[in-house]
């Protein structure tokens, strides 16, 4: 059965023949000194702080088929009760989300309004990386529109997913706003009866940095000051029932930089990362999200009063970055107390690869020069028109990966999802896949590939935009 909540501005988005959604509040969260530089004179507007979070409008697949349409362009959009321009879809600062199921169809047109050249990406999707399906290669020029069409395969994993530009230099759209959400249901049915209609929140995670009246879009340093938003929100409430479930869909959908969230007096209990199931739930006090990361939990309500979900400090090595912590949103527990109900332990099937087959094994290297200007991927810098890996499809592949700098550096590979192995040598329990991993500074990781369904060129890369954007991507080819 499928599961159905409230879809704010779903029909004013059909009115509009899938154009436009009505707007929500973008406001900001993070340091303080990164908004005391915005202009004393800038035009105000309604928002503010500490309002009730705001889930983004949807749009949503009908019989097997979801056709939207995505315009880019730079407008001032309201950001913490004051307008910012900024790169947006359909004019917002936190876009609608695309919501299907396994085996739909995907239709989507891209007009590009920006003075560059863009594409898109959906992030973590298992689908071909060809033709004008989520190919990174393509070119959308100025004043263009391209015609996506994703086929998706009926075995999908159900999870949550983002969309953003792919195109080289990606930094200066996703920075400057352009990052939304994505839904694959069918994930409830692994729930206990009990917990298959639960209220559900995107907590997206989104963060930039200012120039003058305008969001930075170049220059972006990874440490320097930022405003962290939930869902374009500064600070906003989130409502719960003591006792009650909800299922929180969070992600780091910024350029660059680590969250390190925690709740207050509770623990979240994660049913998938990077949009896979997991096999076991698993509890965590709080969950590192490198950008690009997400993970699906379940939250139950604490006693009547407030708390904070928080991010938490977070270093990133000794030639990295330091995140300080702050709040991101405030949790209201609130009302008639729900009965008690058990949290489910098993979850749903996934395939281990500890035993599989390897077909083929690869030594990979991330670095960087000594001023951290210059990053490669085995020595070499991001080349679209060399061939770096090859795997073949329908094998099992092991790769060794290794961060030979003093900060922390992360892999993300396109089109299939991973299992880790081992960290720094000591292996990890197996959980599930994932699409994002996190690479030590000086350390390394070892992965299993699956590659299935799909061939093609396609790349893998460290997901901190900035580095990326100076040469830290590699090409895969997908091959028969």
């Amino acid at each position: 059965m499928r599961l159905r909540i409230p879809l704010a501005g779903i029909g004013a988005a059909l009115a509009l023949g899938l154009t436009g959604v009505l707007a929500g509040p973008v406001v900001l969260s993070g340091h303080a000194s990164a908004l005391a530089s915005a202009p004393s004179g800038a035009q105000a507007c309604p928002g503010g702080v500490g309002g009730p979070l705001r889930d983004p409008a949807q749009w949503v697949s009908h019989n097997g088929l979801l056709q939207v349409r995505l315009v880019e362009e730079r407008r001032m959009v309201c950001v913490a009760g004051r307008k910012l321009w900024a790169m947006t879809y359909n004019g917002q600062y936190m876009p609608p989300t695309l919501r299907f199921r396994p085996g739909d169809t995907l239709q989507l047109a891209l007009v590009n309004r920006l003075s560059t050249s863009t594409n898109l990406h959906v992030h973590g999707l298992h689908v071909s990386p060809n033709g004008s399906s989520d190919n990174i290669f393509l070119q959308v020029k100025p004043g263009q529109t391209f015609h996506y069409t994703y086929h998706f395969p009926l075995d999908l994993a159900p999870g949550t997913y983002w969309y953003h530009p792919h195109y080289d230099p990606t930094v200066p759209q996703v920075a400057g706003g352009m990052s939304g959400m994505i839904i694959v249901d069918g994930q409830t049915q692994y729930l206990p009866p009990d917990l298959r209609h639960i209220t559900q929140h995107i907590i997206a995670l989104k963060d930039f940095q200012l120039d003058g009246d305008a969001i930075k879009t170049q220059g972006v340093t990874i440490g320097a000051a930022t405003n962290r938003t939930v869902n374009g929100q500064l600070n906003p409430k989130i409502r719960i029932r003591p006792g009650e479930v909800q299922l929180w869909r969070l992600a780091n959908v910024s350029a660059n930089i680590y969250y390190k969230v925690h709740l207050q007096g509770q623990q979240f209990h994660v049913i998938a990362q990077d949009g896979q199931p997991v096999r076991r739930v698993y509890t965590a006090d709080s969950l590192v999200l490198a950008a690009g990361n997400r993970f699906d939990v379940l939250v139950r309500g604490g006693p009547a009063g407030s708390t904070q979900l928080q991010t938490l400090a977070y270093n990133t090595g000794p030639a990295g970055n330091q995140f300080p912590q702050t709040t991101l949103a405030t949790v209201v527990s609130a009302g008639k107390p729900q009965a008690p109900v058990a949290m489910p332990t098993r979850f749903a099937p996934a395939q281990d690869l500890s035993h599989a087959k390897i077909a083929a094994r690869h030594t990979v290297v991330f670095s960087e020069n000594t001023a951290g200007t210059e990053f490669y991927i085995n020595g070499k810098q991001f080349d679209p028109n060399r061939v770096d890996i090859r795997s073949k499809l329908n094998t099992v592949e092991e790769w060794v990966v290794r961060n030979t700098s003093g900060e922390e550096h992360t892999i993300h590979i396109h089109v299939d999802d991973f299992q880790v192995m081992s960290i720094n040598g000591v292996p990890q329990p197996f959980r599930g896949w994932v699409d994002t991993a996190i690479l030590p500074a000086n350390g390394q990781i070892v992965i299993r590939i699956h590659f299935t369904d799909f061939t093609g060129k396609t790349v893998f890369h460290c997901h901190m935009l900035n580095h990326e954007d100076a040469g830290m991507m590699a090409v895969l080819q997908i091959v028969k």
